[in-house]
């Protein structure tokens, strides 16, 4: 479906102008709208609604939604407070819309004041030729302009944006990035870390208020799911890399008080995870990764401190804590659950299962040569961490734990469990900031594919490996990862996918920069998989 898209842009530069020119000091100033709206969460019938008002006190708000932007007819609504409680955000789901139809949405003051116009779609309930999705990760603000976003909410081929986590990074300013490395004019707030539910509600309120990001929200719905900076680097469902509870509080509250601001800030449900049926064409699949069941990742380095035979400490780290069938990413109840509703779309006849999910499935070692791309200037950390993972990868040991590699058997149990049920499996993720696509195995058989978007503006392997050409650096991890079918470990962008009963086509979009505002290309590469074959292929 073609969609004039002149008209609602014109009413979104009005909606945004507000927001987009004077910075996050009058933002965080303004009255009455102050983030534009977003929708989220589609269904067939519903959708949920989201938008910020500040007022003098609770205010009561009119939600309306139409087939057109003149709101002539609508076809449901309702009414939600803005209250200071939930910081002002408010949603509302308004069920018992038509299927497969693109709406348009609005939210009214008692004063008469009118939101952004945000455009909004439901999902298709029989059968549909081609569904496009969007895929993004890894937007850290002061890096550089969300020209991935800008791209994207300019397209005519999209249905749905799919964001799998690091929405936004907790560090304080100056610190990732460094001050020399952050881009003028993007600025963030609370000048520290976030910790605090004032914290967390700054840091939102800061990326909201960037333009290309509203707009991105205004045009799509979106289905969101968090990774770690969300709450704090390297987190898990006890603790996290980057919380200090002798210096940060106890870590159950800091969880709590992040997911409780996720929840006001972002159009999604209060469920950790959920499904989507996109008519027979299908089912997506939003688990959670990080604190429902995810348990603590192995520490290589600390195994082998202080061991004499550093390789019989890595052998019995991988034979011992690596391997351990008990250890799991999302805890039994939900792997039970994602088993069950990959095997229930299969059983519907669902064409594909798409999980849409966080950090990377397929199995990555360290090349052998990776030590000699280290210039001489790299930090000592990040030295002694590419020594480790040449040793680990010496020992068959992968060299990002913090992914699925570090829990290889709950991802046996997964795999085996999409083969069993005949799946056509097709994994989404994000985190590693770098482009991926992978060929997924279990017991030596194809169990799916994997489309890893890169970042939309963190760095990736090419800010530690600065003087190493690029393609260098793939031809290396491909010739060392044989289900490594591409990989791009030097541009920011995103991915988008093309799904349609025959074959999903992964698109893999790289800007020509995020220094400067701008939405040119540098190239795209497109794989796909064909239904059955579980492998991806040229397009």
């Amino acid at each position: 479906m073609i969609l004039d898209r002149r008209t609602i842009l014109q009413l979104s530069v009005a909606g945004l102008a507000a927001t987009a020119t004077p910075g996050f000091a009058k933002v965080m100033a303004a009255r009455g709208f102050t983030h534009a709206v977003a929708s989220g969460e589609p269904s067939a019938s519903s959708v949920l609604l989201w938008t910020r008002y500040v007022g003098s006190g609770d205010t009561r708000l009119t939600c309306e939604i139409s087939r057109s932007m003149d709101f002539r007819e609508t076809v449901g609504g309702g009414e939600v407070i803005a209250s200071a409680a939930s910081d002002y955000c408010v949603k509302i789901t308004v069920g018992g819309l038509p299927a497969d139809s693109w709406l348009y949405y609005r939210f009214i003051a008692p004063n008469g004041d009118i939101s952004a116009i945000g455009r909004t779609r439901t999902l298709p309930k029989n059968d549909i030729a081609q569904f496009g999705i969007g895929l993004f990760s890894c937007s850290n603000l002061p890096f550089g302009w969300f020209n991935a976003y800008a791209h994207a909410a300019l397209r005519n081929d999209l249905d749905l944006m799919v964001h799998v986590g690091d929405y936004f990074y907790e560090y304080p300013p100056g610190t990732y990035p460094s001050a020399q490395q952050a881009l003028p004019g993007r600025t963030i707030q609370p000048d520290n870390e976030t910790i605090t539910r004032a914290d967390y509600r700054l840091r939102y309120a800061a990326y909201r208020a960037d333009p290309d990001l509203q707009r991105l929200h205004q045009l799509y719905p979106m289905i969101a799911q968090w990774d770690d900076h969300e709450l704090t680097n390297d987190a898990w469902k006890d603790g996290a890399q980057n919380h200090q509870p002798e210096s940060e509080g106890d870590w159950e509250t800091r969880k709590k008080v992040a997911e409780s601001v996720y929840h006001e800030w972002m159009p999604v449900s209060g469920e950790r995870y959920g499904s989507y049926q996109i008519g027979n064409l299908a089912t997506l699949i939003r688990p959670e990764t990080r604190i429902e069941g995810r348990m603590k990742q192995p520490d290589l380095a600390e195994a082998i401190k202080g061991q004499g035979d550093i390789a019989s400490a890595i052998g019995k780290f991988r034979d011992g804590v690596w391997s351990d069938p008990a250890r799991t990413m999302m805890g039994m109840r939900q792997e039970k659950w994602l088993q069950d509703r990959i095997a229930a779309s299969v059983e519907g006849g669902t064409r594909w299962q798409i999980l849409a999910q966080q950090v990377i499935m397929g199995r990555l070692k360290a090349p052998p040569q990776m030590l000699s791309w280290l210039p001489d200037t790299a930090p000592k950390f990040i030295q002694d961490r590419v020594k480790l993972g040449a040793a680990a990868a010496q020992a068959g040991l992968p060299f990002n734990f913090d992914a699925w590699d570090g829990y290889p058997a709950a991802r046996s149990r997964l795999l085996a469990g999409a083969q069993e049920a005949g799946a056509n499996l097709a994994v989404l993720a994000g985190d590693s900031h770098n482009a991926w696509g992978n060929n997924l195995t279990e017991g030596g058989k194809a169990a799916g594919v994997e489309f890893a978007t890169h970042s939309v503006t963190s760095p990736g392997f090419e800010s530690f490996f600065s003087t190493t050409k690029p393609a260098d650096t793939a031809k290396a991890l491909r010739a060392t990862n044989p289900g490594l079918a591409y990989v791009d470990t030097s541009r920011r962008g995103y991915v988008s996918l093309m799904v349609t009963a025959d074959s999903i086509t992964g698109n893999w979009h790289f800007l020509d920069g995020i220094r400067s505002r701008g939405i040119r290309l540098s190239s795209t590469h497109s794989m796909t998989v064909k239904h059955g074959a579980r492998v991806l292929g040229p397009v």
